[in-house]
């Protein structure tokens, strides 16, 4: 399971307020600032899921401990599918100017 430090690295690495996890999750801004502070006296495993699929669907790769060594647990970017890159610069040009 992941803990509440790879939520809160997650969450910075993909530039994303408690507000914005909330809406991508469903989970309550409230539930989240507990979890990231580790506060929640018993963490509710459904929330924890959401998490963890919203923060995946956004980008995010969790690694567990012993995935990557000499490393322990933690996250990376992994490739993102819901993002419009854009032009590439090769394909730049008059034509395509606003």
């Amino acid at each position: 399971m992941i803990t509440p430090a790879q939520i809160r690295a997650a969450r910075a690495l993909l530039g994303l307020s408690v507000d914005q996890v909330s809406a991508l999750s469903g989970v309550s801004a409230f539930v989240i600032i507990q979890v990231e502070e580790e506060s929640a006296a018993s963490l509710d495993q459904s929330a924890m899921l959401a998490l963890r699929a919203s923060l995946e669907k956004a980008g995010i790769a969790f690694i567990a401990d012993g995935d990557c060594p000499p490393g322990g647990m933690g996250v990376r970017l992994a490739e993102r599918h819901d993002i419009d890159e854009g032009l590439r610069p090769e394909n730049l040009n008059a034509a395509n100017d606003d």
